[in-house]
């Protein structure tokens, strides 16, 4: 795993990567359609998502509206060529005695945010409209903030995040790979839960199994939790060091079809600690030493996006493969 240096302050502007977590989201993974020649309406795309971002968020200001836009290994090529981002490629899947992290299809992703929902609806709106036939959305979810930033499975999500320079640190690119500074990567999972087991559990029977406790979200003393816990086979070390990555989950769900679930995206400098999460967790630090938290929760979607900086996406517009 790589050990990266501090981020100087001479990197292009980087996309809204580290705002903070806002009540609503929309998350959007979309393929270039099959038969057709997307990249000029898709590379014209590009110059406008921010232009559309500000446009829209000026109708509320207090509303937190962004967005962040990455793109798929081999949409990468398809639509930009060479030079391509060091470490993009296909999302590399995990499996092991029936738990599966799987790969699906994504060759564009759009991350929006927001304080209220109505926004988000509004620019993914505006900016599906103007990609029109090149793509098709392959998965929609709409996230909400659950109470005080809690989990669909009722425990807090993302208490690990770094925050203000260090989520910086952690998230963008720097000189490891100048031609992509201000860059990030983001890995994105949809989970559903099976509830009705889950809340069979006791609440100690939960908390061993996630490493924290549930209502005070204090952290397991290490003398008790399990090695097989969520927080256990999540946390990354190289050198002594924790590297860390930024979670932006949101819960889904409709109750009406049953269907409870986490919509996990992670966002970090370069995609190994995320995969090596996922190995931990679905093949077991050791192999078998899994994340319990896998008999109860389903990963159904998986793909890896590069994330370009602000500077980078707008230029994209004239690039040619």
């Amino acid at each position: 795993m790589t050990k990266f240096a501090p981020m100087t302050n001479d990197i292009p502007d980087p996309q809204p990567v580290c705002n903070p977590i806002t009540s609503s989201a929309i998350f959007i993974v979309a393929t270039l359609t099959p038969g057709s020649d997307p990249t000029d309406k898709v590379r014209a795309w590009c110059a406008d998502v921010a232009a559309l971002t500000r446009s829209i968020g000026k109708r509320v200001p207090s509303g937190n509206l962004s967005c962040v836009c990455g793109f798929g290994s081999s949409a990468w090529d398809t639509l930009f060529g060479s030079p391509r981002p060091a470490s993009l490629h296909p999302f590399r899947e995990f499996a092991a005695e029936g738990r599966r992290a799987v790969a699906t299809p994504g060759d564009i992703l759009l991350h929006i945010r927001a304080d209220q929902m109505d926004l988000c609806f509004e620019l993914a709106t505006h900016l599906l409209s103007s990609l029109g036939d090149a793509i098709s959305v392959v998965d929609e979810v709409q996230g909400f903030r659950y109470f005080d930033m809690r989990s669909m499975i009722g425990f807090v999500d993302g208490s690990e995040n770094p925050t203000d320079r260090e989520a910086i640190d952690f998230t963008i690119i720097g000189d490891e790979d100048p031609s992509f500074a201000g860059g990030s990567y983001v890995l994105v999972q949809k989970y559903l839960h099976n509830m009705a087991a889950w809340n069979e559990l006791s609440v100690e029977a939960q908390e061993r199994i996630i490493g924290r406790k549930k209502l005070s979200n204090i952290e397991l003393d290490e003398s008790v939790k399990p090695t097989y816990s969520h927080s256990a086979l999540t946390t990354i070390a190289k050198d002594g060091q924790e590297v860390k990555i930024l979670r932006d989950n949101m819960p889904f769900g409709r109750p009406g079809a049953g269907e409870f679930g986490t919509y996990f995206i992670g966002y970090a400098r370069s995609p190994e600690p995320i995969e090596q999460m996922l190995e931990n967790m679905f093949i077991g630090r050791p192999p078998g030493n899994y994340d319990k938290l896998l008999d109860f929760s389903t990963a159904v979607t998986g793909s890896l996006f590069f994330v370009p900086s602000a500077d980078l996406l707008e230029a994209l517009a004239d690039r040619k493969p």
